[in-house]
């Protein structure tokens, strides 16, 4: 859309980085009050930057939702990494977001170094204040002002929504006078197939173990509307990286790839708005992850 700005109308890009596991797509999707990033208990859930959009009052919010940033090791750590850090450069607001459960510790330095060479604002965003006492959060509060100058620090949260209100009234005056860059029913510019097979590969987030989530990529098919019995059906791939894996995300008969099925069909109605027939398939890609080609082809580039 990209409409022409008026001088009533601010817009402007806020990058949502930190840790792997702090809570960076849980806030998206609070913030925006729908979901459209998965989210997992484990670390390195998010793959790709996630613009999430959000309308205000004579302005418009673009979050980008980012992987957790840490030391990477493989091909799609990398990916993830380089991701994650190319998108605080040309954004009018960095969001750092903490834990108020954990100490800053060396990783966390790290960013805070890349922090210091931006020119544009950072805000502190101090997530889980529920899971801590007032005397700990003020401590906390305390340690991070000591290393950086912060525009703003923020506790929140993000599972709650505790401090988020806030936290989006304290945005718009950081944002630049611009123009509306999307029309005001759209949440994000992400293809309703991507969101789809991010549900899909949530569920194997949450239901299988070890190395097998990091190994896992779905790719969508097929994605056929049939209007008259407002039915969506679509066709999944889950790739894997060896056999073993592939006969534990099938399962005992079948078992554990019907739930993943299931749930994951759940979270795709509610977003779709509609009924829908899911069929997965599993297939093994050997050692994908360390491949530029499939990582391209499974959309990592």
């Amino acid at each position: 859309m990209n409409q022409p700005a008026d001088q009533d109308f601010t817009s402007g890009f806020v990058a949502i980085i930190g840790q792997p596991n702090v809570g960076k797509s849980t806030l998206l999707n609070c913030m925006l009050g729908q979901k459209i990033a998965i989210t997992s208990p484990k670390p390195q859930t998010t793959r790709n930057r996630i613009l999430g959009i959000h309308n205000i009052k004579n302005g418009q919010i673009l979050f980008l939702d980012t992987p957790g940033i840490h030391n990477a090791r493989g091909g799609l750590n990398r990916y993830m990494v380089d991701l994650a850090t190319s998108s605080i450069r040309d954004v009018d607001v960095v969001m750092l977001l903490v834990e108020a459960t954990r100490e800053p510790g060396e990783s966390l330095l790290e960013i805070i170094e890349l922090l210091r060479k931006l020119s544009c604002p950072v805000v502190l965003v101090i997530n889980k204040l529920d899971l801590v006492a007032a005397e700990t959060l003020l401590v906390r509060i305390d340690q991070y002002r000591t290393l950086l100058d912060f525009r703003e620090i923020v506790p929140v949260s993000a599972l709650s929504g505790d401090g988020v209100a806030r936290l989006l009234e304290l945005l718009p005056p950081l944002l630049p006078v611009g123009p509306q860059y999307y029309p005001e029913e759209m949440i994000t510019d992400l293809p309703e197939r991507f969101i789809v097979a991010e549900m899909v590969r949530e569920q194997i987030m949450k239901k299988t173990r070890n190395e097998i989530p990091y190994g896992a990529a779905v790719q969508v098919e097929s994605f056929e509307e049939i209007p008259h019995r407002k039915l969506v059906v679509i066709k999944a791939v889950i790739h894997v990286e060896r056999d073993s894996h592939k006969r534990i995300v099938v399962g005992r008969q079948g078992e554990l790839i019907k739930t993943i099925g299931a749930t994951a069909r759940r979270d795709i109605e509610r977003f779709l708005g509609c009924r829908v027939f899911l069929e997965l398939f599993v297939r093994v890609d050997k050692n994908w992850t360390q491949s530029a080609r499939m990582l391209k082809e499974f959309g990592y580039e």
